[in-house]
């Protein structure tokens, strides 16, 4: 399913398609380390996998020419857009998980504050398969795909979205520890 969703929208697409499944890739295997590392979260490997695997389908419909992204859309709203991709295919719990893993997730008054461009809600993760992914996504960039970023250097990426990410993040890596 997850092979077949990435090739019907990436078919055409062959360097963004590598960068797509490779940062995906990496963040799936931090996301079911943590679950086996964690089985006291209960979290389900199968959709952390599938879930993590998807969680940047809607990245081709924006403008971030660095990742070779050439849609018109800005970069923040690939969550979103990735979202109603998922809901199209069916898949509800993958699009809830493709829309919260902005930052550690964005709260409306984020939005608000920032001026982001994104329909005023809370875009912040709950399940334990959301937070999981959101947590392991902030360790992997699609600019850097040989990267691994240190705890550290993931807190100073998330300043830009203020202090409620930091402290969220932080209460992650007590949580779900680093790797």
């Amino acid at each position: 399913m997850v092979e077949e969703l990435i090739d019907k929208y990436y078919h055409d697409q062959p360097a963004l398609r590598h960068i797509l499944v490779t940062h995906s890739q990496s963040v799936a295997e931090m996301a079911v380390a943590v679950a086996r590392r964690h089985p006291e979260l209960g979290a389900d490997e199968v959709f952390l996998y599938e879930a993590a695997m998807l969680h940047d389908i809607g990245i081709y419909l924006t403008d971030a020419p660095g990742i070779q992204c050439y849609g018109t859309e800005p970069y923040i709203k690939h969550g979103l857009l990735g979202g109603e991709l998922l809901r199209r295919e069916g898949l509800p719990r993958h699009a809830r998980v493709a829309e919260r893993h902005t930052g550690t997730g964005l709260t409306r008054e984020t939005i608000e504050r920032q001026q982001l461009p994104l329909p005023l809600a809370d875009y912040s993760p709950e399940t334990i398969e959301e937070q999981i992914i959101c947590y392991a996504d902030k360790f992997f960039s699609k600019s850097h795909l040989e990267r691994v970023r240190t705890p550290e250097q993931v807190l100073r990426s998330l300043e830009k979205f203020g202090s409620e990410g930091i402290d969220r993040m932080q209460g992650w890596l007590r949580r779900f520890g680093d790797l």
